[in-house]
C-alpha cells in the first residue's frame, strides 16, 4: 500500500466511551439554542474589537446604574457575558476534538480509497480475476465512461 496516513483500531469499549461522552454533552447542552442560518445572518455579532467595547461599556453602565432605564436589564447582560466567557474555552476544546476527528476520518477514507484504486489497477493489469467485472461496474459509478455519459444524456 503506497499510502497509510493512519492505522486505527477502535475497540467496542472505546466506541462506547465516546458514545457516552457525546450523550453527556447532548444532555448538558439541552438549554442551549440552535439558530437557523437566516437567524445567524441577521444577528449583530460581537467580535474581538466589539467585545472590548462591550466590556468597557458594561463597566461604565455599572458605575451609572441610577441613570439607566428599567428596560436595560444590566444583571441579565452581566449573566450573558459570564456565560459567554464560560463557554469560550470549552468551545475551543471541542472544536479541537472535532477537527481531530474530522482529520482522522478524512485520512482513513483517503487510505481506503488509495488502496482500493491501487488494488483495482493491479487487478486490471494482471487480467480478469474473480469479481473484476463487479469492480469495473463499481468503478463506473465513480468514474463514468464517455459512453455512460452519452447514454445518461439521452
Amino acid at each position: 500500500m503506497t499510502q497509510n496516513l493512519i492505522s486505527l483500531d477502535l475497540p467496542a469499549k472505546t466506541l462506547e466511551a465516546l458514545d457516552q461522552a457525546i450523550a453527556i454533552l447532548e444532555e448538558v447542552v439541552t438549554p442551549f439554542i440552535t439558530l437557523t442560518a437566516d437567524e445567524v445572518r441577521g444577528l449583530v455579532k460581537m467580535g474581538g474589537k466589539s467585545e472590548q467595547f462591550c466590556r468597557q461599556t458594561l463597566v461604565v453602565l455599572d458605575q451609572n446604574q441610577d441613570s439607566l432605564p428599567p428596560s436595560l436589564k444590566l444583571e441579565e447582560v452581566r449573566r450573558d457575558l459570564a456565560a459567554f466567557d464560560a463557554i469560550r474555552p470549552r468551545l475551543l476544546r471541542l472544536l479541537e476534538v472535532l477537527a481531530k476527528m474530522q482529520d482522522t476520518q478524512t485520512a482513513l477514507g483517503s487510505d481506503v480509497l488509495m488502496a482500493s484504486l491501487e488494488g483495482y489497477a493491479l487487478m486490471k493489469m494482471f487480467g480478469k480475476g474473480e469479481g473484476l467485472e463487479a469492480l469495473r461496474q463499481a468503478m463506473a459509478v465513480r468514474r463514468p465512461t464517455k459512453a455512460a455519459k452519452v447514454v445518461a444524456a439521452v
